[in-house]
């Protein structure tokens, strides 16, 4: 069966243009990059380089995170930021609304992740195998039945922000993979990327970009 894959029609939203990297608002609902087969062709990589050619891929975000997304623009702005993320040097910064009251008002998530491989793309906490994965959180809101929280991953693993939330206790909310009964009931991933620091290709500056969540 053929997962519907309907991504949202909104324009490309740029932060920040220059000769050597470009930053764009990831709407949530669109992949990063291609998936398998015709119907998963188009993605945020795709819509970039319809009007940048030249744009290259650095990181990615997840299908339904929403939030900010750096591309190269040349292959030496590449192999730059492609080492900062490879070295944790870029910071990121997420806002999330996750299920009940999280506390205390600031913590970290230290456990090991591995795929789980057969609920793939899952992944799952294994103390002995997986690898090391390390999640901040800070706590931003109290609301009725859930809290609004800032997460900022030590950690670049794939699911680190979702799996971690759940392992608490506290799923993101929206999460179909990983949330359920009431917490899954959201209308989007409530996860989004608010900050991304790194050094520029060009010179070595720090720079940071952001975009404002939109729930």
């Amino acid at each position: 069966m053929t997962e519907l894959y309907a991504p949202p029609d909104a324009p490309l939203a740029v932060i920040h243009v220059d000769h050597q990297l470009l930053a764009v608002d990831k709407p949530s609902g669109l992949l990063s990059v291609p998936g398998r087969g015709a119907h998963l062709a188009d993605c945020l990589l795709a819509r970039v380089q319809a009007v940048y050619p030249e744009a290259l891929l650095v990181h990615r975000l997840d299908r339904d995170t929403s939030g900010v997304m750096v591309f190269a623009l040349t292959p030496q702005a590449q192999r730059h930021l492609g080492l900062q993320f490879e070295k944790r040097q870029a910071k990121k910064t997420y806002v999330a609304r996750v299920w009940g009251r999280l506390e205390p008002r600031a913590g970290v998530v230290d456990l090991p992740l591995i795929v789980d491989w057969p609920n793939r793309p899952l992944q799952k906490v294994d103390v002995e195998a997986g690898r090391e994965a390390v999640t901040e959180w800070k706590v931003l809101k109290y609301n009725q039945a859930d809290t609004r929280v800032r997460l900022m991953p030590r950690t670049g693993r794939s699911h680190q922000l979702r799996v971690h939330m759940k392992e608490i206790g506290h799923p993101i909310l929206g999460d179909p993979f990983y949330a359920s009964g009431p917490a899954r009931d959201a209308p989007r991933l409530m996860l989004h990327s608010e900050s991304l620091r790194l050094r520029h290709p060009d010179g070595g500056a720090g720079v940071t970009f952001k975009a404002r969540a939109p729930f």
